[in-house]
């Protein structure tokens, strides 16, 4: 592609918004065209309204760049939108924009359960981008559409569960214990008091979350393309816990195979080894080289260690061992910024365009 596809940013002055800014910084695809955030910020300069948490600066193509309202109307140029909006805010605007026939890639909760949009990890379940057809009947647009990523703490499961399951068959339990970065509860977050020295035992809606999402995302699309069947005979248990990490999902992964007797632990660590997904077959840019990075060190992996690994696409796993009440267990690691959140949204839209489902409005 000789031009870049001009992006739309919406809540760009948030945490995940902010990530999405960085990640299309120097992106060969990407141009970052249109930012929105809340009336507050609306007509403001974003270096002016924005309280910039990365740990590089604003680039500088974004920081004179006045703030819009979230409203269609302000983005019709851009060729892709990324989503950073609070789930409060969400439901509205999304819709607003798939009815203005934009193509909009959400980090919120609020589509994630219907079954006309998809549900999709980029390193997991890109087949299922093959449902944006019914969407698009049903909305009765021509090129637009729109689809969800996941929960962060279920990216990061996700993806070591798929190459087990093609490779073994499917799974009859889960079970998962999370310690999640403080990240992931956005700015503010959580409070200090609450957290330094402690750790919380209970995330709000996010056990729920994990334990349906993984569902849908290992599952497959209906016999007629209208809908998705959830992973049969799979129960999943999640136990989630905030933890005083700034970036990086841990998980404690548990699980018992259908099919008996189950693989070795060495039969599971060469699964996830040889496990490629489609973004790296489609050679996009921000495919990690490995998408599961498995490190043999018996006290990895370790948030501040490994999080960055594959610039925070890939998953590391560790631990690989016999479960006395399953049948494996083993530890995982997630950027929950990058692949659990605006990352996501950026490499799907990556293999969208790679499909063709994407259709430039016009090139810068």
């Amino acid at each position: 592609m000789s031009a870049k596809l001009k992006a739309g940013i919406l809540g760009a002055t948030g945490t995940v918004g902010q990530r999405f800014i960085v990640l299309l910084s120097d992106h060969p695809q990407f141009t970052v065209h249109a930012i929105g955030a809340s009336p507050r910020s609306a007509g403001k300069k974003y270096s002016d309204t924005t309280k910039w948490k990365m740990t590089v600066p604003i680039p500088e193509n974004v920081k004179n760049m006045i703030v819009s309202a979230c409203k269609s109307e302000y983005f019709k140029e851009c060729d892709v939108v990324f989503s950073g909006l609070d789930a409060d805010v969400a439901g509205d605007i999304e819709m607003d924009f798939l009815k203005a026939d934009l193509v909009v890639f959400s980090n919120a909760k609020n589509y994630r359960r219907e079954p006309s949009v998809p549900l999709i990890v980029p390193t997991v379940n890109a087949s299922h981008f093959n449902l944006i057809p019914h969407q698009r009947h049903l909305h009765s647009i021509k090129k637009g559409f729109l689809v969800t990523n996941a929960n962060c703490s279920t990216t990061g499961l996700v993806v070591a569960l798929k190459p087990l399951i093609d490779t073994f068959g499917p799974l009859e339990s889960v079970i998962v214990q999370t310690m999640q970065a403080i990240s992931g509860a956005g700015y503010p977050g959580v409070a200090s008091l609450d957290i330094f020295d402690n750790i919380v035992p209970f995330i709000s809606g996010e056990e729920e979350k994990m334990e349906w999402e993984t569902l849908k995302i290992l599952g497959n699309i209906n016999a007629d393309g209208t809908a998705f069947d959830l992973l049969p005979e799979t129960r999943v248990s999640a136990t989630c816990n905030r933890v005083s990490v700034i970036d990086g999902h841990l998980e404690c992964v548990s699980i018992k195979f259908k099919n008996q007797p189950p693989p070795s632990p060495e039969q599971v660590t060469r699964a996830l080894e040889n496990y490629e997904s489609i973004a790296n077959q489609l050679g996009c840019y921000s495919a990690p080289a490995k998408s599961i990075i498995v490190n043999p060190e018996n006290d990895r992996p370790q948030p501040r260690l490994d999080r960055d690994n594959g610039n925070g696409y890939s998953v590391t796993v560790g631990r690989v061992r016999t479960c006395n009440v399953l049948d494996i267990k083993f530890t995982l690691l997630v950027h929950n910024t990058v692949l659990g959140a605006a990352g996501s949204g950026i490499l799907n839209a990556e293999i969208a365009v790679a499909q063709g489902l994407i259709k430039p409005s016009g090139l810068l």
